[in-house]
């Protein structure tokens, strides 16, 4: 039997390309977690596959696996773009396709590469020219912008967000040229300082730095990045499928995520199927890669369409019992001792939908967790969409987000095209399509602004219990929808039942509903 073990890393501000692939904070906690879920050892493993971010691919004396015991020759580089196609053309429903990938950066130079992708192997064709500067990217731009406004790069859904209430008419000048299959931007330095010299060219106001949308001036220039990466970003999708003449197109890369712009692309003429991975960013890095690896290891191209998003381990009752009852081997830590009731239910689905129903806030953690920045209905709070009071109370009590941000509706997918400006299923909450005009006010918790929603349509034959919580809340409303957003508090999304428990106790949370148990604040 074949096992593939995998990995990537993020550099440190200024790292060379040695520290490249040892950079990424707790990858041997999570290489521990993978183990142990599947019951393995580094024993078991044929191959590691390693990408990184760098002028080259790591090296394997480059990995800094060494110190485990593996032998170098079990270690296969991967180039970072390489690893975002394998991912997107494998888990893609097609069998021929352009495969664009659009990112901050990878190795040599790379910002935007595409594909041909066939059965047969995956064949780069073309992409950014490596003699031009990463800043002139559309990832790296956008990420200028982001950080311009006051976040870190990594938080361009927030600069997303935001742009729906700009104005981006009020600056004229182009971010990008789309020259054949290339991408020219006219940043000439990454981050805040290329933004600053873009305005001073120009003459343009973006208002001061750091405004994180309290400045209506960045607000429009939120808007204005936005409205250009969306145009940039069709006009590259065009020109890429001519190339190879496939009109089925796997985005892949951290641009992906930006759901608002991927609505747009899937609906170009020339775009016969479209379809990104869950773990478009450098979050499915170790997927890439490990489907690589089995190529490389088999000479057999893998085609894994996924039917969920459900990578996680599941938790027995017994784990989660143990964490109900403060057992110190379920991991838990009490960061705030907060008295709580739990019993076994007979209808998990049905006693949650009441619950939200009647206007409470819960945190659903059922089966294995999801891969990728998305919560999908395994890791998630869900709430009321009716009304904005739910989306408030959220984000007052729970959230702290800023409130620009939208939260996210789930739908049974037997009624998206109902609700939504839909016709293709959009399982992974990747796609921001308009909500339907006669359906708007009755899900107003779920809407953005500019009347689109970042949309999950759910399969209840993929998630079970969840399927079945919408459509009891359908049968008791009439609206078969629930707002859906993730199951933590400014931390990453919780893991264990122990680390759900946690995060009950620490922020408002009316309840939550772990696997068959249902758990009430005292």
């Amino acid at each position: 039997m074949t096992v593939l073990l995998i990995r990537s890393g993020r550099p440190r501000t200024g790292a060379s390309s040695s520290q490249t692939s040892a950079t990424s904070p707790g990858w041997e906690a999570s290489l521990l977690y993978c183990l142990r879920a599947a019951g393995l050892t580094l024993n078991d493993v044929d191959l590691v596959a390693v990408s990184g971010i760098g002028r080259t691919p790591p090296t394997r004396a480059e990995t800094g696996l060494a110190h485990l015991g593996i032998d170098p020759a079990r270690i296969v580089p991967v180039d970072h773009h390489l690893s975002h196609a394998y991912t997107a053309y494998c888990l893609s429903p097609y069998q021929e396709a352009t495969v664009l990938v659009v990112d901050g950066g990878g190795n040599n130079n790379d910002t935007e590469t595409y594909y041909r992708a066939t059965p047969g192997g995956i064949e780069r064709v073309g992409g950014n020219p490596p003699t031009r500067p990463r800043s002139g990217g559309i990832g790296a731009t956008y990420e200028a912008f982001t950080n311009w406004l006051g976040w870190h790069e990594q938080e361009a859904g927030k600069t997303m967000a935001l742009a729906s209430y700009g104005d981006a008419s009020l600056y004229r000048a182009p971010l990008f040229d789309v020259v054949d299959t290339q991408a020219h931007g006219r940043l000439t330095h990454t981050h805040a300082p290329g933004v600053a010299d873009l305005a001073r060219r120009n003459g343009f106001d973006f208002g001061p730095y750091g405004s994180r949308g309290e400045h209506e001036l960045g607000i429009n220039a939120a808007a204005y990045v936005q409205s250009q990466t969306e145009r940039a970003l069709c006009a590259l999708a065009e020109q890429t499928i001519a190339s190879p003449g496939l009109g089925n197109l796997c985005f892949a890369g951290g641009v992906a995520l930006n759901c608002v712009a991927a609505d747009k692309i899937r609906r170009l003429d020339a775009v016969t199927g479209y379809f990104a991975p869950p773990a478009s960013s450098d979050r499915g890095q170790a997927l890439g890669c490990a489907l690589y690896a089995w190529h490389r290891l088999t000479s057999e191209l893998p085609r894994r369409p996924p039917s969920s998003d459900y990578f996680g381990r599941d938790y027995t009752s017994e784990e989660i019992e143990q964490a109900l009852r403060r057992d110190p081997r379920s991991g838990l830590v009490e960061r705030r001792r907060t008295p709580f009731t739990w019993r076994r239910e007979r209808d998990i689905a049905r006693t949650a939908a009441q619950m939200i129903a009647d206007g409470k806030i819960i945190g659903w953690f059922q089966g294995g967790s999801e891969l990728g920045p998305r919560a999908l209905g395994a890791r998630s709070i869900l709430a009321d969409p009716r009304t904005t009071a739910s989306s408030d109370a959220l984000n007052q009590r729970i959230k702290h987000r800023e409130p620009f941000r939208p939260f996210a509706p789930a739908i049974l997918t037997d009624h998206a095209s109902t609700w939504f400006d839909l016709d293709v299923t959009s399982p992974f909450m990747l796609l921001a399509p308009p909500v339907r005009p006669d359906h708007s006010d009755k899900i107003a918790g779920v809407v953005h602004v500019d009347g689109t929603a970042r949309v999950q349509t759910v399969d209840p034959a993929a998630a079970p219990a969840y399927g079945a919580l919408i459509e009891h809340f359908h049968q008791l409303t009439g609206v078969p929808v629930v707002l859906n957003t993730s199951y933590n508090d400014r931390e990453p999304i919780v893991e264990t039942p122990a680390h759900a428990l946690a995060t009950l106790q620490v922020c408002d949370l009316d309840a939550a509903c772990v696997g068959e148990y249902l758990v009430e604040r005292s």
